[in-house]
């Protein structure tokens, strides 16, 4: 298995959504824990950007777009989901998401699960 980066970004990341999940609890929409976690990593002083908007391409031709959840810090794809189980096409599309911004990993987080779910996502394995 590959070694991710960002380990000290993550860590903080983890931690703020730790802190949501403690606070709220597993049972609302994804919305309701992106705008939670929103709040909190701006309290702790780490840039995101929220809902954006990636193009896609095939060669050379843009075909599409999709909204990211979270880019941190201009390298960190952070996925949002709040479901009773994370299933693996998640994270392949989280690496397709990973390639088309240009990030160098990702978080995967699933806060209907109790503790919080948390999984990393590289650009080129899937996690075990």
């Amino acid at each position: 298995m590959a070694e991710l980066g960002n380990r000290e970004l993550s860590g903080r990341v983890i931690e703020a959504a730790i802190k949501v999940h403690q606070v709220l609890g597993p049972g609302f929409l994804e919305s309701a824990y992106e705008a939670a976690l929103c709040i909190e990593l701006t309290k702790r002083a780490i840039r995101f950007e929220r809902q954006k908007v990636v193009k896609i391409y095939y060669e050379g031709v843009e075909i599409g777009e999709h909204r990211l959840d979270l880019l941190v810090e201009g390298k960190l794809l952070v996925e949002l989901r709040a479901l009773s189980a994370i299933e693996d096409i998640f994270f392949a599309v989280g690496r397709s998401y990973i390639k088309a911004v240009g990030a160098e990993d990702g978080l995967l987080l699933n806060f209907a699960a109790m503790p919080l779910a948390i999984r990393r996502i590289g650009r080129e394995w899937f996690p075990s």
